[in-house]
Order: C-alpha cells, then sequence, then structure tokens
C-alpha cells in the first residue's frame, strides 16, 4: 500500500537525503520517495505504518503530516516560517532599540541616527558570521553573484560587514562607506531576487550558518532597507 505524508522543515538535498534514509531504515518499509519541492513522501509498505513510527525516527527537526486538509497544511508552512525567522524580527528589535538608546544619549540627528542603526546592523550581523566561520563562504556563494566567481570575496565578507559596522559607528569616511555599502548589497540584493523568482530551496547567510534561515522575501527586504538609507544618505552628501 501507498501512504504519503507531508515533511516541513527540509531546506536543502541533504535534508531529502537524510529523511529518505531514515524512513527507509524502517522494517514495514519497502520503498520510499521524498520530493524537496512538494515537501512530500510517498512510502510503499505492505502494512500502514503509524504517523508516530515516522516521527520518531525522523526527530523534532521535522513537522510530519498524514494527508493534511490543506488549510491545515498552509498554517502548518506559515508557523514553520514564522519559527525560522524569528530570530531575525528579534535582531532587528535589538538594533533598533539600541539605535534610540544612541539617539536618547547623543541627541543625534534624523542621518546621525541612520549612521548607528547602519553600523549596529553591520557589527551584528557579521558577528553571527564568525560563529561559523568556516562553513559561511560556501552558503554565500550560494547565491551571491560575486561570491561565487570568488571564495577570497566570500572568506573576507565578514570582515568588510565589521569595518563597515565601525565606519558608520565613528562617522569615517561616510560617503565612501555609503558607496562601498551601496555596491555589495546591491549585489548581494541581485543574487537574493534570482534565488526567491528561481524558488531555490537554499539557506540565507546573512546570519551566518550557525542560525539556519531560510532564503524569504524578509531577507529582501531587510537588504532593501539598507541600500534605501544608504541611497538617502548618499543624496544628502552629495547635495
Amino acid at each position: 500500500m501507498q501512504q504519503r505524508y507531508y515533511i516541513l522543515g527540509m531546506t536543502c538535498e541533504n535534508c531529502r537525503k537524510s529523511v529518505h534514509e531514515k524512513i527507509n531504515s524502517l522494517k514495514k518499509v519497502n520503498s520510499v520517495s521524498v520530493f524537496l519541492d512538494k515537501e512530500e513522501a510517498l512510502v510503499q509498505s505492505e502494512t500502514e505504518i503509524e504517523v508516530n513510527e515516522i516521527r520518531q525516527v525522523l526527530g523534532a527537526k521535522y513537522t510530519l503530516r498524514k494527508a493534511p486538509i490543506k488549510s491545515s497544511l498552509a498554517n502548518s508552512k506559515f508557523q514553520n516560517k514564522w519559527k525560522s525567522l524569528f530570530p531575525l524580527f528579534l535582531i532587528f528589535v535589538y538594533i533598533i532599540s539600541g539605535t534610540l538608546f544612541l539617539r536618547s544619549i547623543t541627541d543625534a540627528s534624523i542621518q546621525e541616527s541612520m549612521h548607528f542603526f547602519m553600523g549596529l546592523f553591520f557589527v551584528t550581523f557579521s558577528f553571527f558570521k564568525y560563529l561559523d566561520y568556516s562553513g559561511f563562504p560556501r552558503s554565500f556563494s550560494l547565491y551571491d553573484p560575486l561570491a561565487k566567481r570568488s571564495m577570497t570575496y566570500a572568506k573576507i565578507y565578514p570582515f568588510i560587514e565589521t569595518a563597515l559596522g565601525i565606519a558608520f559607528l565613528l562617522e569615517w569616511k561616510l560617503p565612501i562607506v555609503l558607496i562601498i555599502t551601496l555596491s555589495i548589497l546591491s549585489i548581494t540584493t541581485f543574487g537574493v531576487l534570482q534565488a526567491i523568482l528561481k524558488k531555490s530551496i537554499i539557506e540565507c547567510a546573512c546570519l551566518g550558518t550557525a542560525l539556519k534561515l531560510p532564503m524569504t522575501e524578509a531577507t529582501l527586504i531587510e537588504n532593501g532597507i539598507m541600500i534605501s538609507m544608504a541611497c538617502i544618505l548618499l543624496v544628502g552628501y552629495i547635495i
């Protein structure tokens, strides 16, 4: 008999292979086919397999549903996406709070507050890249056009972000810093946009690889905010 299961939590080909091996290890299973794009598994077995049996071998990383109602599946996908993106939103809350604190103690203007925000953004995001520095370059090169061509660029990117963050906080050589910011973020955003349009299931490396952040529209919005700020500030210096 054939049974169909929806499996949420698979983000890459390695996940698909892992799920396939774990389900196939069950004694009752004759064959199994796992589809990453459909987030489902088709299991052939002589007798019916209980959902809990598969859950036990898959572990807590994956959410399993057997023949769910479409609305239930959509709700599960939303909850799963929100759970994976929660660290990103939490970090933005801290960055915004830090910006407001610095503004309150320095009586900064809106323009100076934008410098604080961009500085805290780069310093914070570079920190997470250092947590798994050895794994970051490969992950980053999966979607960043320049990193695909040069692994050296991928390796030094966290240091570039740190330097930019410090420059913004110290307000040092800001016109040049803004041009560099606009350039590297535009390149990365182009890669992110391509990945989203192609519906590529890859991890975003903006928070390194220590936190498993999926490539979503939130990543595009995050870069868009920084690019918009850089453009506004750069126009202000030109005028």
